[in-house]
């Protein structure tokens, strides 16, 4: 079987092509791996968790029977340990946890710190 002489070059020619969409694909042209693909899923699905449970936080602020007391300590502490306080009072358990969400506790505390 002959081989045309242009096979070589043609096929050389398909490879550096590959090679180059393939980099330029990836550092430029936004694609990633599927392991980096649900990363990101998962950090943005529990960005808007935290999103969306935030009214949730603060509404249980407002309604618990504890509330003054626990708002008074929120007031007395530092910037870092306003998240703690969330947490001790359960506002940043969500229905069915076990455990207080900590990006939820930052977000409702950022979210009840007076301006």
């Amino acid at each position: 079987m002959n081989i045309p002489a242009w096979t070589k070059p043609a096929l050389y020619g398909a490879v550096a092509g590959a090679i180059l969409l393939a980099v330029v694909g990836f550092m430029w042209g936004g694609w990633v791996t599927g392991g980096s693909a649900q990363d990101i899923a998962a950090k943005r699905s529990a960005a808007d968790v935290v999103l969306a449970l935030t009214p949730y936080c603060v509404e249980r602020s407002r309604t618990d029977a504890n509330s003054v007391a626990v708002l008074a300590e929120f007031t007395a502490a530092t910037s870092t340990g306003r998240r703690t306080v969330i947490e001790k009072a359960g506002w940043a358990t969500p229905m069915g946890a076990d455990a207080p969400n900590r990006a939820l506790a930052l977000a409702c505390a950022t979210a009840l710190t007076p301006v």
